[in-house]
């Protein structure tokens, strides 16, 4: 009657109240006992029992957790328990304690709606001596047998309005205390108040039976080890009972503007897509300060691209965070689904989660890496749009827009939060055979100095700006994509026409003559109209002139530039204004040589998905003697799904590297890893690694001379007795300024590395490659017969590379 056929609700139920009311357990201890006896899993992740009783929260009582996905109807669960908990006459009263009023509010009337369905009441067997017809209060009133008291965890430090301590003075052993959203009392937090929720249900009070309810049963990475039931986010989707989440795999968006026009483009999406309502996009920041600023920006941006008046944007527009300011809007969120209310965009903080009972968000943006960095927190915010609303035909999907630089990261912890963990792992294998090819190697620490190089040309600089200056062909607008995968690994690509940011001409122009007033020109310059020097300035049809022949050489159009290309404008003639006494020049000097073992080299893992879509996997044919059983049953569960040539399984004798299984992406790393696996070469060197694409072996370069240090891992170290070659894989023709300061840098890093080596007798020497496919059956042989490290190989993308730099 209560449940419908909503089975799970059922199961839950009847697995608290078997363990509350059989009278099998003592606490939660012997339940736990009873579990590491016989459960292997918890035996690897405990070192032993003790150290499992250790993780307990609330060890000596009658305690643990239902986890119940976000909208799966957790009231409903905790409504049946406290009813059947008195009924049975086990407890005498119920205290149900939770972390906000707002929550408080929502349980109450729910709770007031269900204990007053006639229906309800006499489906409870008539021979039971309980109570069957609960009053429904809160902390304010005396709570006596037969009372279900619903309480903010607030008032029970409230000394003036509770009647919680005069309750409970002579103990609490008759009572059943339900903690929704309990992981607030499991987790830190820097409210005083919830930091006393878990001493609280330990106190003096004596409670024995104790329930915790949650969708996010994470203390940060690590799932609570006191659940009872779980239905999972997964399971709700599968049954469609809340929505599929789709998250960002892959994005081209480099800035605040582009992704502020894909967020916009998503949620007109949606408001095309479901017109018979509200669709909702929140955005969750860091902290109070982060969300305000972002939500300023936002405005302003809306403003922009729907012409709308300042004060509009501000109705589209809900800041909800715990600031006194805010309180208003937290309010104003009960009604936000609704049509009359203007709030489109809800900008909040990743603490502020629980208590939203809207339907209508189908888009979450996660603004910081700190906003979606744990599973506790990415739970959490799932968890906000996880509800369907009604009437809208098949189940829905809610998108996450996160950010892609940092989605590798965020993606095993999306894949365990929504239980999509068909991953594959590429380890280094510290034993078995293939162990022996792990190696050593060198590099270089480096400090950063400054240093200033004087100007000591006494002749007057001529710049001849007859020419115009190269700017970046560009437009205006730009298509841009987005890469959404779902929980099933379905991907899709959204296009969005980018709008980018642009300057007129004119207000170029203008700004260039106005930094020139009170100057005098340290060069002469050259125009097609003349020259100038000292006080004499050129005209604004000169430099107007100037801009439009650069702009007619690259073929840009109209009368409006990109803010990159007017940047190079500024720069330019900024450059010319200022006095250079001297330069400054950031160079990197040598410290000291760090070795560095394969053997560290972290793991890589790869979802199953993306594999599937973009990547081959080589392995050696002998793998299941490298695996353990549920690797390799995993690995054949992907191999079955992937096409032929995604998969190479390489005889040992020709796979000499020691990590279990290499993942490669681009066609080059594919072809290189062929070409280190066949016959002709691989019995010609002793190992090699493909490096991690962050964090193993490290080169500093700079794209100009005093910009900012970028650094890059070159993708693979072969060993061949005392020699290491090292190669940078990239396409055929690949040339770009960023290739040559990747090549030119790495070129001097591997000479002085050779050189410290050499001084330390150290028998190690290090040739650099930067290599494509056109040149690899060259360097192929000149391996085989040694005179790579005789001669000067030189690739055609290095002399490519090289030429750049005459």
């Amino acid at each position: 009657m209560l449940c419908g056929e909503r089975t799970y609700q059922k199961e839950a139920i009847k697995a608290a109240i078997i363990y509350l009311a059989s009278g099998e357990y003592s606490s939660i201890n012997q339940l736990a006992k009873e579990n590491y006896r016989n459960n292997i899993d918890l035996q690897d992740k405990y070192k032993s029992e003790k150290e499992l009783l250790k993780s307990l929260q609330l060890p000596g009582k009658l305690s643990g957790v239902i986890d119940l996905a976000t909208g799966t109807g957790k009231s409903y669960i905790m409504y049946g328990i406290a009813q059947m908990m008195l009924a049975l006459n086990v407890v005498k009263r119920v205290l149900i304690l939770c972390p906000s009023v707002t929550i408080e509010q929502e349980l109450k009337k729910k709770f007031n709606e269900l204990v007053k369905d006639s229906r309800l009441r006499s489906s409870i067997p008539t021979e039971l001596i309980g109570c069957k017809a609960p009053r429904i209060i809160d902390a304010s009133s005396t709570i006596k047998p037969g009372d279900i008291c619903i309480e903010n965890i607030h008032a029970v430090y409230d000394n003036t309005g509770s009647s919680i301590h005069d309750s409970f003075a002579s103990g609490g052993e008759d009572t059943l205390v339900l903690n929704d959203e309990v992981h607030h009392a499991y987790n830190a937090s820097s409210d005083k108040d919830i930091k006393k929720w878990k001493q609280f249900l330990c106190g003096d009070k004596n409670f024995r039976y104790i329930l915790g309810f949650t969708g996010t049963a994470y203390i940060n990475n690590e799932y609570f080890s006191d659940v009872i039931y779980r239905f999972s986010l997964r399971n709700a989707m599968d049954a469609g009972f809340v929505k599929l989440v789709e998250y960002v795999s892959r994005d081209e968006s480099i800035n605040q503007n582009e992704k502020f026009q894909k967020i916009y483009d998503n949620h007109k999406e949606f408001q095309r897509k479901y017109r018979k309502i509200k669709p909702l996009t929140i955005v969750v920041s860091k902290d109070i300060k982060s969300s305000e600023n972002l939500s300023e920006d936002f405005i302003d941006f809306l403003c922009s691209v729907e012409g709308i008046e300042k004060d509009d944007a501000c109705k589209k527009v809900l800041v909800v965070t715990s600031a006194v300011r805010h309180k208003k809007n937290i309010i104003a969120l009960r009604t936000i689904d609704d049509a009359d209310n203007y709030a489109e965009w809800i900008f909040s903080v990743s603490m502020l989660t629980e208590g939203w009972d809207v339907k209508n968000v189908f888009q979450i943006v996660p603004w910081e890496d700190r906003a979606f960095n744990s599973k506790l927190l990415i739970a959490q915010v799932l968890g906000r749009g996880l509800r369907i609303p009604n009437g809208i035909g098949a189940q829905p999907k809610v998108r996450v827009f996160n950010h892609a630089s940092w989605s590798k990261n965020i993606q095993l912890l999306v894949d365990e939060i929504l239980e999509t963990e068909l991953t594959l792992t590429s380890h280094i294998l510290t034993q078995g055979e293939r162990s022996k090819y792990n190696f050593n190697l060198y590099t270089l620490d480096y400090s950063k100095e400054e240093r200033t190089v004087a100007k000591h040309n006494k002749t007057q600089e001529v710049f001849d700006l007859t020419k115009g200056i190269k700017l970046i062909s560009d437009l205006e607008e730009e298509k841009k994509e987005t890469e959404y995968e779902d929980i099933k690994g379905n991907l899709q690509i959204k296009v969005t026409n980018i709008q980018k940011e642009t300057i007129s001409v004119n207000e170029v122009v203008n700004k260039i003559v106005e930094s020139f007033k009170g100057r005098a020109l340290e060069a002469k310059l050259v125009f097609p109209s003349g020259e100038y020097e000292q006080e004499k300035l050129p005209s604004i049809n000169d430099i107007q002139e100037f801009i439009r022949k650069s702009m007619q050489d690259c073929g840009i159009q109209g009368e409006y530039l990109t803010q990159e290309n007017a940047n190079k404008i500024y720069g330019k003639f900024t450059g010319l204004l200022r006095k250079k006494p001297s330069t400054p020049i950031f160079t990197k000097k040598v410290d000291n040589i760090i070795e560095i073992e394969t053997k560290s080299m972290r793991n890589e893992t790869a979802r199953f998905s993306v594999l599937k879509k973009y990547m081959t996997l080589f392995l050696a044919n002998t793998y299941r003697n490298e695996m353990d059983k549920e690797e390799a049953e995993m690995y054949e569960n992907a191999k079955e799904e992937m096409i032929g040539r995604q998969i190479r399984e390489v005889s040992k004798y020709n796979i000499k590297t020691p990590v279990n299984m290499v993942f490669t992406t681009l066609e080059p790393e594919k072809r290189f890893v062929q070409l280190l696996t066949d016959n002709d070469l691989s019995k010609h060197i002793d190992a090699w690694i493909k490096a991690r694409d962050v964090g193993f072996y490290s080169i500093d370069y700079q794209k100009n001379k005093g910009s900012k240090f970028q650094s890059f891992n070159p993708d693979f170290f072969i060993k061949v007795k005392d020699n290491i070659i090292v190669v940078e894989t990239k396409a055929d023709n690949d040339i770009s300024d960023e290739n040559r300061a990747k090549y030119k840098a790495a070129k001097r890093h591997f000479e002085l590395l050779n050189l410290e080596l050499s001084k330390k007798n150290i028998n190690q020497k290090y040739y650099f490659c930067f290599l494509s496919p056109a040149d690899y059956k060259t360097f192929e042989q000149y391996v085989i017969d040694g005179r790579m490290f005789t001669s000067n190989f030189r690739s055609k993308l290095e002399d490519a590379l090289e030429k750049m730099e005459d």
